[in-house]
């Protein structure tokens, strides 16, 4: 199985085979910032499992891990559609927002839940 993640605009776009291998939801101020959300959510994938193709900037921020996570945007929409967490040089992090796709698989863990914000899961 391969799935597409790309930016807004189409032009960066990353094509992953398999399942992940963690589907994480992060409720960090890092991820808030980033998504412009309450919270992010990270699919995990073995770096081997994915090709990126189009252009890309990035930003290295610190993390509470000690080790730099190194985000991957869009050059032309700011879209981040990946990051490279250096705490796990193997793995490739994809925004599952990236893939648009409402079948893809539920987050298994949900972290920094001290930063929730109290009204998430109370909607729907």
């Amino acid at each position: 199985m391969e799935r597409l993640a790309t930016c807004a605009c189409g032009e960066l776009r990353v094509t992953c085979s398999g399942e992940p291998e963690k589907v994480s939801l992060c409720h960090c101020p890092a991820c808030q910032k980033r998504t412009g959300s309450a919270f992010g959510i990270a699919a995990f994938f073995g770096r081997d499992h994915v090709r990126i193709e189009g252009p890309s900037r990035s930003f290295e921020r610190p993390s509470d891990s000690g080790f730099p996570v190194l985000l991957h945007f869009c050059p032309d929409c700011g879209s981040t559609v990946f990051w490279e967490p250096r705490r796990k040089p193997d793995m490739i992090a994809v925004g599952v927002g990236s893939f648009a796709d409402p079948t893809f698989p539920a987050p298994s863990q949900a972290v920094y839940a001290e930063f929730r914000h109290p009204w998430v899961g109370e909607i729907g």
